[in-house]
């Protein structure tokens, strides 16, 4: 049987030319042939689309998608328990965090649980309580996923903005006490005087222990309902750009502060945000404090995240 060979045409070669010269490339700017291979597979099975692999010239070094239903991820996210700062309302307790149809759930509830640690003799706000009224989750990547300063951070999230509801999404440095290891807060929001705010803020350390030195922008809620009316029951894009001169605080591209790193230098002469120090993320609904008295009818309080991607 006569065989027939089927000449290429001019697309063919081309496709295959860029490919060639592609996977020629990829070593010299330092990444694998492999790994570009790998990565070109990396899609978001909740969209169907890809996860990108760059952005802000910088490459995804680590990302949660929360495609699996129940529990976070253990191999990422640890839990802070109990009462933890800001004598905040809420006990935090693992359970109230269950991924759902590609959604991290955060929870705050109107429960009643028993404080084990409490002592009518206490000093300390967190152990003079007998019980908590209200349950949350606060996860953490601490221990497990930690980056240094640097990079381009996004979370995609759905905040609640109900009455006694202060989710926030941020993060702290691992060397040193508060706030001379740094604090970084992509997001929050809360109620100042009784009005809904977001906030964008950097803290670092002054001369006295526990007091932070604050670059924060504080920005009405109803500058952002007067655009979309909607704009509290859709989800939205925080992002950070963070290099070795300034933070730059985004939602859905809006910049919200720009903080000079010539200014973030603690007493003692260091400064948390440059150099090689590690920061871990957090992802929490606190309930009361500064989120207000909460309005029992209204709960559940609920904050939705998407996904978390790092890139460096």
């Amino acid at each position: 049987m006569k065989k027939h060979i089927v000449a290429p045409n001019s697309q063919m070669l081309l496709k295959t030319g860029i490919l060639i010269f592609v996977l020629g490339i990829l070593p010299l700017l330092g990444f694998s042939v492999y790994s570009f291979l790998l990565d070109a597979d990396l899609i978001n099975s909740k969209t169907g689309q890809a996860v990108p692999q760059v952005k802000h010239n910088l490459r995804l070094v680590w990302h949660e998608e929360f495609t699996e239903d129940g529990a976070p991820n253990p191999a990422n996210w640890n839990y802070e328990y109990g009462f933890v700062r800001n004598k905040e309302l809420q006990w935090y307790q693992s359970q109230n965090a269950v991924c759902k149809n590609g959604i991290l759930v955060i929870e705050g509830k109107r429960e009643k649980v028993p404080n084990p640690n409490y002592s009518p003799m206490a000093s300390d706000w967190r152990n003079i309580r007998e019980t908590a009224s209200y349950t949350s989750a606060c996860i953490i990547t601490q221990g497990l996923h930690e980056w240094p300063a640097g990079g381009y951070f996004e979370v995609r999230a759905k905040i609640d903005v109900t009455q006694g509801a202060w989710p926030a999404i941020w993060l702290l440095g691992t060397e040193g006490q508060w706030p001379d290891n740094g604090e970084i807060d992509m997001m929050e929001f809360y109620r100042m005087n009784g009005v809904p705010h977001l906030l964008a803020n950097v803290a670092w350390g002054t001369s006295q222990p526990y007091k932070a030195a604050w670059d924060s922008v504080k920005k009405r809620y109803a500058d952002f309902t007067a655009q979309d009316p909607d704009w509290g029951g859709k989800f939205h894009i925080w992002s950070m750009d963070w290099d070795q001169e300034f933070i730059r605080l985004y939602v859905d591209d809006q910049l919200l502060n720009e903080i000079d790193l010539k200014e973030t230098v603690n007493a003692n002469g260091q400064n948390p945000f440059v150099g090689s120090k590690q920061f871990y993320l957090l992802l929490n609904l606190a309930i009361g404090a500064n989120g207000g008295i909460p309005t029992d009818s209204e709960m559940p309080i609920t904050f939705e995240v998407d996904y978390v991607r790092v890139y460096q």
